[in-house]
């Protein structure tokens, strides 16, 4: 008999079994008694095992199925920051990174399925805890204790169901446990019922957990912050576009501002209580990720996703499957670096802005340590770099964490709100934006431009500066969705890839080569690392933005920049017509590529399921 996916892999609370406990203080990890062979009424009658089953939920965030690959490095690709490497092939990750993924395509399985898995989880914890004794009249450490666990497995459904809807719209929804579901055939659900439902549910959860100050919890545990900062994002997702499965266009509902008026007092909420503030150091917060956390003092990550385990279910692929390259023979071990930058993102960055050299792998290791400047098209996302973390063989789980939250989404989530809300930018959300600024530009006032007073300025600010500030960590591309942007911006991009190519509009000056001397790896700051580079001509805010020169220098390497982007890597056929290369997001359909089909087995699973937005069953 054929199971829906909600009830594929589950078995009441022994999923919550053999789990393990993240201890960032420490750095080391605890199993926890097994409680599989307990009732629901012995676990959840002790606060210790209800902790083991709210474990169990944080442990579907991680992993490759998770945060840990492909929910991190594949989905959220492309946009104009980054997008997969290699050729397109429908049946694989360069599917979804070419808007051309077939419902056959595996990677497509078990993310959706993990998703349901954590659902599940949670659903359990929140029928039971408030059943239990400890809940109900158990000690006020206890009381205290089990009103957190709940929220923090509401908070964790809550993202749960809003991951799925917005990678595949409206999906089934069920919020009991699915031994208490008497029909497990879900039709699809609403997304706006889901999203009001989770909204519902997340302004209770911020109700039971405590602000950081008072829990002592590290940054892998939802605090109140993190709470509030989930439903900012969730409400501004449930008020931006989305692609409806009735009319296959891009809409948003006309009380779309209700929703911006919940993010902007959740994100006001979070400033205004002063736990969470930037990390002065652009290149700490990344490298804080790295088993470094003491390096964000300020507590700039609010929420992350933990990794560990050296394994594929709890551990994470970042800086091995994504970040800087390494080569197989560096004494730092081997990261294949497998997410390119879009040629052109290197020139959104302004001259001073010290994200751009944290964000992009300009070079790579190689076999023997020194650092070879990368042609245009394999610039890398090198917020991830295996060399910050102490793994230095050939592994590929390196327990580098994902940045779930961080305080710069914040202040950007909230002046964009009130931006909306107020028909331009308040004094409080001009600051908000300035302050992220500051921070990319080393507190140079002089370099980071005027703020816009008005209300289409300050947006397209907003847009410009969400680009920049989180390239590479899973947002970008669903930020130009709920603004209705994806399909103006590729189409802006694929212009850009030609001028920069032909050498024309900003990108005329731009030389065809770089030369440069190979020298060591230092292992120093990201903008050091890339300072100690002998560039022919100058640094490398010279020779970027001036032609060649005259004449090719000698005792310098040459590298291909402008003359790496040709017509293949652009429209996917040379100048001739002929195929050539994959080009850039050529196969986004409007009405359809704006989200993913389901897994086709899933679909067969499910007689009530349908593809829906003109993929085929």
């Amino acid at each position: 008999m054929k199971k829906h996916v909600l009830t594929r892999h589950i078995s009441s609370i022994a999923l919550a079994a053999t789990v393990l406990i993240a201890m960032p203080s420490c750095e080391k990890y605890l199993d926890v008694e097994n409680p599989s062979n307990l009732s629901q009424d012995a676990v959840f009658n002790s606060v210790s095992y209800t902790g083991s089953a709210i474990t169990g939920i944080y442990n579907r965030l991680m992993g490759d199925d998770g945060y840990g690959s492909r929910l991190s490095i594949i989905y959220p690709q492309s946009a104009d920051d980054f997008k997969t490497s290699g050729s397109y092939n429908p049946l694989d990750r360069r599917g979804i990174s070419e808007y051309g993924v077939a419902p056959q395509n595996t990677e497509l399985n078990n993310p959706f399925r993990q998703l349901y898995e954590g659902i599940e989880r949670a659903n359990i914890c929140i029928k039971y805890i408030p059943l239990s004794d400890p809940y109900n009249s158990g000690t006020p450490a206890d009381q205290a204790q089990m009103r957190k666990y709940l929220g923090e497995a509401l908070t964790l459904r809550a993202w749960f169901f809003h991951e799925l809807i917005r990678n595949w719209g409206d999906v089934p929804a069920s919020f009991e446990p699915a031994a208490d579901v008497p029909d497990l055939y879900l039709t699809k659900t609403d997304r706006d019922v889901i999203y009001d439902r989770v909204l519902d549910d997340l302004a209770q959860a911020i109700e039971l957990i405590p602000w950081r100050s008072e829990s002592n919890d590290p940054p892998t545990r939802i605090t109140k912050a993190a709470a509030k900062g989930i439903r900012a994002r969730i409400a501004l997702a449930r008020g931006g576009y989305s692609l409806r499965r009735e009319t296959r266009q891009m809409e948003r509902r006309a009380d779309y501002l209700t929703y911006y008026e919940i993010a902007r007092k959740e994100c006001l909420d979070i400033i205004e209580q002063g736990e969470n503030q930037l990390n002065p150091d652009f290149e700490n917060v990344f490298k804080s990720l790295h088993g470094q956390p003491s390096l964000d003092a300020t507590r700039e990550v609010i929420f992350k996703v933990g990794a560990f385990g050296g394994n594929a279910r709890t551990d994470s692929k970042l800086g091995y499957g994504n970040g800087l390259r390494q080569n197989t023979n560096s004494r730092y071990g081997y990261a294949n670096g497998g997410v390119r930058a879009i040629p052109t993102y290197f020139y959104e960055f302004g001259v001073g802005d010290t994200r751009r050299d944290v964000t992009l792998g300009l070079f790579e290791l190689d076999a023997n340590d020194n650092k070879p400047i990368q042609q245009a098209t394999n610039l890398t996302d090198a917020k991830y770099r295996k060399y910050w973390t102490n793994i230095h063989d050939q592994s590929q789980s390196l327990g580098i964490d994902w940045p779930f939250l961080r305080y710069s989404d914040i202040l950007l989530l909230f002046a964009e709100a009130d931006n909306e809300l107020n028909g331009g930018p308040s004094t409080e959300a001009a600051d908000a934006l300035r302050a992220v600024r500051m921070r990319a530009y080393g507190g140079d006032e002089s370099l980071i431009g005027s703020i816009p007073g008005d209300k289409e300025g300050f947006f397209n600010a907003i847009v410009k500066e969400r680009l920049l500030e989180f390239g590479g960590e899973g947002i970008r591309k669903y930020d130009l969705l709920r603004w209705n942007l994806l399909e103006t911006v590729l189409n802006s991009t694929r212009e850009k890839l030609r001028q920069f190519k032909d050498g024309e509009g900003s990108y005329a000056a731009v030389p065809q080569y770089i030369y440069y001397r190979l020298g060591a790896f230092q292992n120093v700051g990201a903008t050091a690392e890339v300072a100690d580079i002998e560039f022919y001509g100058g640094t490398i805010n010279d020779v970027y933005y001036q032609p060649d020169p005259s004449s090719a220098p000698e005792g310098y390497t040459r590298v291909n920049w402008r003359q790496a982007v040709n017509s293949g890597y652009i429209y996917g056929v040379d100048d001739n017509g002929n195929p050539s290369g994959s080009g850039y997001a050529i196969h986004f359909t409007r009405g359809q590529s704006e989200l993913l089909p389901i897994y086709s087995e899933i679909v067969s699973e499910n007689y009530r399921l349908d593809q829906d937005y003109g993929y085929p069953n």
